[in-house]
Parts: C-alpha cells; sequence; structure tokens
C-alpha cells in the first residue's frame, strides 16, 4: 500500500470519489488544500506533476475562464501556463498526487490504476459531474 499525497480542492466531489477508491483500495492519503498551497515559492515541483504531458492536458477544463472562453490552454507556453497556475490555482487539473518519487496531474483511470494496481471500474473520476448552472461551479473559490 502506498502513501499518497493527495492536492486537491476541498468539497470537490469528484476528488472526494477519487479518495475514496484510493482508501478502500488501503491506501493512505495525506491531503493538501491545492487552491492555499503556496505554489510560488516551489514552482518547479508544481512543474513536476505534469511530467511529458502536453501543457494544454496540464489545465482543469472545469476552471471557470476556460469554461467560459477567456483562456485557450492550447495557446500558453509551460512557463506561462506555470505563472497562470500559481497566480490562480483552479487552473490546475487536479488531483495533483505525489506517491515516492512519481507525481503525477489528474486522476487518469490507466494511469492511476496502472501505477497503483488497482481495478477501477468508474468510468470517468475526473471531469467535473455537476450541471454547468451548478453554483459551486461558478463559484471560483466554491
Amino acid at each position: 500500500m502506498a502513501l499518497i499525497h493527495f492536492y486537491e480542492k476541498p468539497g470537490c466531489g469528484n476528488n472526494a470519489k477519487q479518495k475514496k477508491l484510493l482508501v478502500e483500495a488501503g491506501h493512505w492519503l495525506i491531503e493538501h488544500d491545492l487552491l492555499q498551497h503556496n505554489w510560488c515559492v516551489e514552482p518547479e515541483k508544481l512543474r513536476s506533476f505534469f511530467g511529458d504531458k502536453l501543457v494544454v492536458e496540464w489545465f482543469n477544463r472545469a476552471a471557470p475562464i476556460i469554461k467560459h472562453g477567456l483562456l485557450n490552454p492550447a495557446d500558453v507556453n509551460a512557463e506561462q501556463a506555470i505563472d497562470m497556475m500559481i497566480a490562480e490555482p483552479l487552473l490546475i487539473r487536479r488531483p495533483l498526487m505525489e506517491i515516492g518519487n512519481h507525481r503525477m496531474a489528474g486522476f487518469d483511470n490507466d494511469e492511476v490504476a496502472r501505477f497503483l494496481d488497482l481495478e477501477i471500474s468508474e468510468n470517468d473520476l475526473e471531469s467535473c459531474s455537476k450541471p454547468r448552472s451548478a453554483k459551486a461551479c461558478r463559484n471560483e473559490r466554491g
């Protein structure tokens, strides 16, 4: 069983499902508030969670600025992306997970299952499951 540092948006329903799955599989979690973490003192650590993913894959597609078309992640380079995420952590694809020396962003079922030797039956544990009109999705810190 693994000790997982789990960086989440508190109150996020998907993060709650993800944590439940990990704990039920016998893993231990140390939970961190992704929105309150001081990324400006360790931008290299933030960058390390994204590995060799394309910059566009670093972003939380449900972030209001992206959903409303005010930011197109395809137009951003790596340095700009990190600067934007430090300024507005809601842009960070979540969760961020650190397991030993391995770091990953997002809850890609295949990657998580492969790395932690899990069977994941639920199809999508990452996309926001709330209707677009849900108050929590409109409220940037909600």
